[in-house]
C-alpha cells in the first residue's frame, strides 16, 4: 500500500514547505532529507522517493527552498540568493532529533555542498545526484551553447522568466520519450528560479573546497544527462572526495524518469553500505 505524504511548514523567514512520508518503523535508522534543484519543489521527491523509502524504513523528507513549491517568498524569489537557500537547509536540518542524510540533485546539490562548508553540524552522509559542480555552471552553460544550441536557448529563455517548450523540458529531464500526458503534467508545475541564485551558481557564490569537511560522500551522474554531463559529475565526484556512479540510460531528472527506481535503489545501497 502507498503511504501517504504529508505536508507541513517550518518557520522562518519565510514559511517553508516540508514533505514527510513515514512509517513508523525507522527509529534506528537516519532520516533522509531530499533537497530539491532549481525551477522545481519538494513535489519532484514526492513523486516516487519519499513513499518508496519510507516503505524501506526510513523517515523520508523533502525540503521546498523558499520561493519554491508551497514556500514563502514566490514574490521575492530574484531577491534570494544560495546563502538563503543554505539558511533554509540549516533550519530543516536543526528540526531533526538526530543529524539525517540529506540527497541533494543539480541546484540542491550545490546547495548541499554551500552547507557544508559552513561547518554548522556534523552529517552522516551526503548525495549529491547529478549536481552542480563546485566549479558552478559555467563549463555546463558552454557545453550547452556548443553541442545543444536549441536546448541553450530555451534554457535561457526559461531563466528569464519565460517559458520553456515542452519539447525542450523532455530533452532537458529526460533520457528518451516521454509520454504527452507526463510532460504535461511536470510543465504545468516548473516554475522561475531566482536570477540571484542563477549567478551564484555560475560564479559569485562557488564553494570554497577548502572548507568543506570530510563526510561519506556519493555523486550519481546521468548518462544521458543534457545539463550536467557525466564528465562534469565524475568532475565534482573528484573535488568532492565523493564516490561515483553512473546511471546508465537515464536523464538528468532521475527521479522522475521511467526507471526512477533503480536510481533509488542505488542510493540505498550506498546508504546501507555507510552502515546506516
Amino acid at each position: 500500500m502507498m503511504l501517504t505524504v504529508e505536508r507541513s511548514h517550518l518557520p522562518g523567514e519565510e514559511p517553508l514547505e516540508l514533505l514527510s512520508c513515514v512509517n513508523g518503523s525507522g527509529a534506528q535508522r537516519p532520516p533522509l532529507l531530499f533537497v530539491h534543484g532549481a525551477y522545481v519543489g519538494a513535489w519532484c521527491w514526492a513523486e516516487h522517493f519519499l513513499p518508496w523509502f519510507a516503505e524501506r524504513g526510513f523517515e523520508a523528507h523533502a525540503l521546498s527552498l523558499r520561493g519554491h513549491g508551497r514556500s514563502g517568498g514566490h514574490d521575492r524569489l530574484h531577491g534570494f540568493g544560495l546563502n538563503d537557500y543554505v539558511d533554509d537547509l540549516q533550519l530543516a536540518i536543526g528540526t531533526f532529533s538526530r543529524p539525517p542524510v540529506v540527497i541533494g540533485h543539480s541546484m540542491g546539490g550545490l546547495v548541499v555542498q554551500k552547507y557544508l562548508e559552513r561547518g554548522k553540524a556534523t552529517l552522516p552522509a551526503v548525495v549529491h545526484v547529478c549536481p552542480v559542480p563546485p566549479f558552478g555552471l559555467l563549463p555546463s552553460t558552454l557545453q550547452l551553447a556548443f553541442f545543444r544550441p536549441g536546448l541553450f536557448t530555451e534554457i535561457n529563455a526559461l531563466a528569464t522568466g519565460h517559458r520553456a517548450s515542452r519539447a525542450a523540458l523532455a530533452e532537458a529531464l529526460f533520457s528518451d520519450a516521454v509520454e504527452r500526458e507526463r510532460i504535461d503534467k511536470f510543465y504545468g508545475r516548473m516554475q522561475r528560479e531566482s536570477h540571484r541564485a542563477l549567478m551564484d551558481m555560475t560564479i559569485w557564490n562557488l564553494p570554497q573546497l577548502w572548507r568543506l569537511p570530510r563526510v561519506a560522500a556519493l555523486v550519481l551522474g546521468a548518462e544521458h544527462d543534457a545539463l550536467i554531463s557525466p564528465t562534469l559529475a565524475r568532475s565534482a565526484a573528484n573535488l568532492l572526495r565523493a564516490e561515483y556512479h553512473l546511471l546508465e540510460g537515464m536523464g538528468h531528472a532521475v527521479m522522475l524518469e521511467n526507471d526512477w527506481e533503480r536510481a533509488a535503489a542505488v542510493i540505498l545501497d550506498w546508504v546501507g553500505a555507510q552502515g546506516l
